[in-house]
């Protein structure tokens, strides 16, 4: 695996004041005037297996997946995984490649769009056995004021999988960064819980401690957030384990493809997450069926809160 990877905002000043704006400018400002990064790897049958097997799906993972075997949509997630050493991460042990400065490192993955090539144009998809290109490049970092009044950056990154065909995949990702941690946060109280909804089509989930590993394994993902209960409840102020917000987007995506028929393929996913969906809490997604080829889905937890927002548009 070759790989070409910066620290993007080792040489920015920090104002005597820093604001979400200022930074944000001057973080696009270093970053946008590098060269795109790049990797490159080869899509392994072990990856794919184990994915598999860690959401379930037992197709996939009772045996090994042969060479060409199809990668199904959004399973690039756990290929092209970060590969800093323990020191250069984050202090909540994230990978800091396209952290803006400090004050402003606690990441959380926001959403994003996902969009694959039209089919006939001569271009297949991901497949096992291929190697593949990921070029990745920042596109936009807004300083911005959450609803409560807290500042924070949003970044943008746009990824483009190349294969021997041609490009395969591009990859849109929203990031936000808030204010570092100085002061442990409590944790939030456990709200009432109400039924959960129905709709067109469901399916529920409850995550447990050893899914988040291994999904955070996979992922080469060291987010404590995902793993450390200790980290979310006496610092980050979470009542629990997170779940991923990719592994939300993952089974979203799986069960469309279950109602639509296991080898559908989607032209265009845009997603959102909204809240922290949170390890041993029940949480449904509700899927409404296709009109004029889009599909709506959302995440609602035993509590009522939506915890992301889903659109899947077919060929």
């Amino acid at each position: 695996m070759a790989h070409t990877i910066r620290r993007l905002y080792s040489s920015i000043p920090i104002p005597s004041s820093p604001s979400a704006p200022s930074i944000a400018s001057q973080f696009f400002a270093k970053a946008h005037s590098q060269p795109p990064s790049t990797q490159s790897q080869l899509l392994d049958a072990n990856q794919l297996q184990r994915l598999s097997a860690t959401l379930s799906r037992t197709q996939l993972s009772r045996s090994l997946p042969e060479n060409g075997t199809p990668l199904p949509p959004c399973y690039h997630l756990a290929y092209f995984t970060p590969s800093q050493v323990e020191e250069e991460l984050g202090r909540d042990g994230t990978d800091t490649t396209f952290n803006p400065p400090r004050p402003f490192t606690r990441r959380m993955w926001a959403g994003g769009e996902l969009e694959w090539p039209v089919p006939g144009k001569g271009v297949l998809g991901l497949r096992v056995g291929q190697q593949v290109t990921e070029t990745t490049k920042l596109v936009s970092a807004v300083g911005k004021r959450t609803g409560a009044g807290e500042e924070m950056v949003v970044v943008g990154v746009e990824k483009e999988y190349n294969n021997s065909e041609g490009v395969a995949l591009i990859d849109r990702r929203n990031w936000i960064f808030r204010p570092e941690i100085t002061e442990p946060q409590a944790p939030a109280a456990r709200p009432a819980e109400v039924p959960l909804p129905s709709g067109p089509h469901t399916r529920d989930f409850t995550q447990t401690p050893v899914s988040l590993f291994r999904f955070s394994a996979l992922t080469f993902n060291a987010h404590k957030i995902h793993y450390d209960r200790a980290w979310c409840r006496e610092v980050e102020g979470h009542r629990d384990l997170v779940v991923h917000g990719p592994l939300n987007l993952i089974n979203i995506v799986d069960f469309w493809r279950d109602v639509r028929g296991g080898n559908a393929s989607p032209k265009k996913i845009t997603y959102r997450a909204t809240r922290p969906l949170y390890a041993g809490e029940r949480y449904r997604i509700v899927m409404g069926d296709e009109k004029d080829g889009v599909t709506e889905a959302r995440i609602v937890d035993c509590y009522g809160g939506v915890g992301m927002l889903g659109r899947i548009e077919s060929f």
